[in-house]
């Protein structure tokens, strides 16, 4: 079913809209994969077609807190070594993406959800905009904290080369 709210990415814009009724409400600068789009299990490329927002992880959480396994570790990525810095974290919010297309990005070796595909914050900021991430759609920490407000359990995202 349609919902009031959906997020469209485009991976060739390195952009995403948010969408509320017919009307566009916000666009965003993002990064989506360095690899080739893949719904393909563990093709680290960013998967395609239509998406669900699956759980909303991190409400309340600091700014640049950093989670690993989905749960926050206690540490601003501002306060991580040097060489945990250098790997691309997942910051802030996560909103993780259930694929709804059978045999697409749904199911036994390209399920978005099982391959834990997000839309989060990331600690290298000054990359959004180009293609970077090993598969996940990846916003500034305010912008996906603006945006976990604004979205629900179940809203649709479409994701577009």
């Amino acid at each position: 079913m349609p919902t009031d709210r959906c997020l469209l990415v485009s991976i060739a814009e390195q952009a995403m809209a948010l969408i509320l009724g017919e009307e566009i409400a916000e666009h965003f600068p993002i990064s989506t994969s360095k690899n080739t789009p893949s719904c393909q299990a563990e093709s680290f490329g960013t998967p395609t077609g239509l998406h669900c927002i699956g759980d909303k992880i991190g409400a309340g959480a600091p700014r640049g807190m950093v989670f690993k396994g989905r749960v926050p570790t206690g540490r601003l990525f501002s306060e991580v070594s040097p060489e945990t810095a250098r790997n691309n974290l997942i910051t802030s919010r996560i909103l993780r993406l259930r694929g709804l297309e059978p045999g697409k990005n749904s199911g036994p070796g390209c399920d978005s959800f099982a391959r834990y595909i997000y839309i989060h914050g990331t600690n290298h900021e000054s990359r959004i905009g180009q293609p970077f991430s090993g598969g996940c759609v990846e916003m500034t920490n305010l912008d996906v904290i603006r945006l976990f407000e604004r979205v629900e359990t179940g809203d649709l995202v479409w994701i577009g080369e």
